[in-house]
């Protein structure tokens, strides 16, 4: 039976499994859900074969709150003898689709860790033997035309390997969906990484000079001690911090930061002059979620990314989509056109990161 393979954090499979149902529904898509527990693994098998290359061209992966990556199964696991894996795995793929670049991956475990050695040895053979035959492109250029299509291998272990493909134009970029950052030593904390993935994530490359441009005016809520206004600063902005804790003593050096001691749920800028709004504070995710949407709807700021803490039980899937319903609800209300994407960020743990951005009045 064919299934789609969605990759998300260990830990999270459920809610990964039960978004995918869900949505896949609305487009009117059916199939039963199995998850690797702990593997970050979910398997969606379709009851109609063929809906599973549908839905993934129909629905948007960005639309996807939990899954990092996925792709369409090709025929089951493929078992890899002790030699010969290369011409098991190209006997298994045939030559009647091609393909424009090939993704090694495993697990986001311990055990997929201990596989990378594995791979890269395969890597470059199994590279060869595919372009050799026509399957792989000759170069991997990128090409985000539509139907080009990635080939997935996916490594249980040395023995097993799942082949998939998914199309360039509607998956991850990066391999198995995770963007790996350099922790920058300046900063206070560690997590500014989460604020760096949302902009490389949310905002695109070629709109950051103008969206993310030096001289912009920030607020950064619960800020102390200064892991996202790091971000803000590096980038140029100047930033008011908003936290009763202390701030970092070189962020404050810089001469781009201005301190307020207060409670971020009270404080709010004299002036309408903020571009961006961000905040991370370890805080009910339906108080903070009408929190971002007050900024909005006040004019305080034009875009907003933020946080929204997920409790460690059941149901984490359905709480954030209602707190995102909050929020769509009071922008309805006051006639505000914008644009709203939430994402499991790998740098995130127990929290979705949302992306806010005001378009204009209906």
């Amino acid at each position: 039976m064919t299934a789609i393979v969605l990759y998300c954090r260990p830990g999270f499979e459920k809610e990964c499994g039960a978004e995918i149902q869900e949505k896949a529904a609305w487009n009117e898509v059916y199939g039963y859900i199995k998850v690797c527990k702990n593997q970050g693994l979910v398997y969606f098998h379709l009851h109609e074969s063929s809906d599973a290359d549908k839905l993934i061209q129909k629905l948007p992966l960005a639309r996807l709150i939990f899954a990092r990556q996925w792709f369409v199964t090709l025929g089951e696991e493929v078992e890899l003898p002790a030699f010969n894996r290369v011409e098991a795995i190209s006997e298994a793929l045939g030559t009647d689709f091609h393909y424009e670049e090939i993704r090694m991956e495993t697990t986001d475990t311990n055990d997929g860790k201990e596989l990378s050695k594995f791979i890269r040895k395969l890597s470059v053979p199994l590279r060869q033997n595919l372009r050799k035959s026509g399957v792989l492109a000759a170069k991997e250029q990128g090409n985000d035309a539509r139907g080009a299509t990635i080939l997935h291998a996916l490594f249980m272990s040395g023995q097993q390997v799942q082949l998939g493909y998914s199309y360039v134009s509607n998956s991850s970029e990066h391999v198995m969906g995770i963007h790996r950052l350099k922790f920058p030593s300046a900063s206070p904390s560690r997590s500014t990484l989460k604020l760096d993935e949302a902009f490389l994530y949310f905002i695109p490359k070629e709109e950051h000079e103008t969206r993310l441009a030096g001289g912009l005016n920030a607020v950064d809520l619960g800020s102390a001690p200064g892991g996202w206004t790091y971000q803000l600063v590096r980038r140029g902005m100047m930033v008011k911090a908003v936290d009763n804790g202390p701030m970092d003593d070189d962020l404050m050096q810089t001469g781009q930061v201005k301190h307020y001691q207060q409670d971020g749920f009270k404080w709010r800028p004299r002036k309408k002059n903020n571009y961006w709004l961000v905040c991370d504070m370890i805080e009910n995710p339906t108080k903070v979620a009408k929190l971002m949407a007050d900024w909005v709807v006040e004019g305080d700021c034009k875009e907003a990314m933020f946080n929204l803490k997920l409790p460690p039980t059941a149901g984490r899937y359905q709480l954030v989509m209602k707190n995102l319903q909050i929020i769509k609800d009071t922008l309805s209300e006051h006639s505000i056109w914008y644009e709203m994407y939430a994402k499991h960020l790998y740098y995130d743990r127990e929290e979705v990161t949302v992306h806010l951005r005001v378009l204009g009045n209906k």
